[in-house]
């Protein structure tokens, strides 16, 4: 989500507001829930992951991201198929078969030369014209909307973590890729921090800006706001 704001600081801040504003009808108990998720992540999730940082090798580090990003393919894999992108479900599911027979379960990344797709199922909701409902701000997991939280829960259908049936291993995982995906985001923070006043409004409206990229797979239809002419 960081990394994803970073992206867009070149956006009007005016256009960016008024979208996420017109977005955003729960403000007051999605403020509630990032202040909660913000006094987490600084108590405890942020040290851990500068803990992880300092002591794993990046060799190591390297191959904890492969793992999490093979598995995170599959669900890439099930999503093209369902926006009927046969194409890219084809390349898609190569890396998962390669990276996970000959690159040892997905610790090398042997299929560098496909290009790693983004794709879930808020996403496949978008493509089919479903809208994004109501900005979320849900606790621990972070930006959403209605659409995306439910995407979230279908995606677990196809997810090689959620299925997994021994409860310690499950989470487990889940804990170790929330702590790999901050650890490679603290120096990204370092830069908005010095960058944004209201960190609640930027990351809203970066989200959704994002999201609706992602959906049009880069090239949304522009957004019209209240101050057009």
């Amino acid at each position: 989500m960081l990394l994803a704001s970073l992206l867009l600081t070149g956006c009007s801040s005016v256009s960016l507001s008024n979208y996420g504003q017109q977005k955003d009808p729960f403000e007051s108990f999605n403020r509630g829930v990032f202040v909660f998720n913000d006094a987490l992540d600084r108590a405890v999730v942020k040290p851990v992951a500068k803990g992880y940082s300092a002591v794993m090798p990046v060799p190591a580090k390297t191959m904890v991201n492969n793992f999490f990003s093979n598995l995170d393919d599959v669900v890439v894999t099930a999503n093209d198929l369902l926006q009927l992108k046969f194409k890219q479900a084809i390349s898609d599911a190569s890396r998962v078969i390669f990276n996970s027979t000959f690159g040892v379960f997905g610790l090398f990344n042997i299929t560098d030369r496909l290009e790693k797709h983004n794709e879930d199922f808020g996403q496949t909701l978008g493509y089919w014209g479903v809208p994004t409902g109501p900005y979320l701000m849900l606790p621990i997991l972070g930006p959403s909307t209605i659409r995306d939280g439910t995407g979230r829960y279908v995606d677990g259908f196809s997810s090689v973590i959620s299925n997994t049936k021994h409860v310690p291993t499950r989470n487990t995982a889940w804990a170790v890729e929330g702590v790999d995906t901050r650890a490679g985001l603290l120096e990204q923070e370092k830069v908005l921090d010095s960058a944004i006043i209201d960190r609640y409004s930027f990351i809203r409206d970066a989200y959704l800006m994002h999201r609706q990229s992602l959906v049009y797979d880069g090239d949304p239809p522009r957004q019209k706001f209240d101050d057009d002419e």
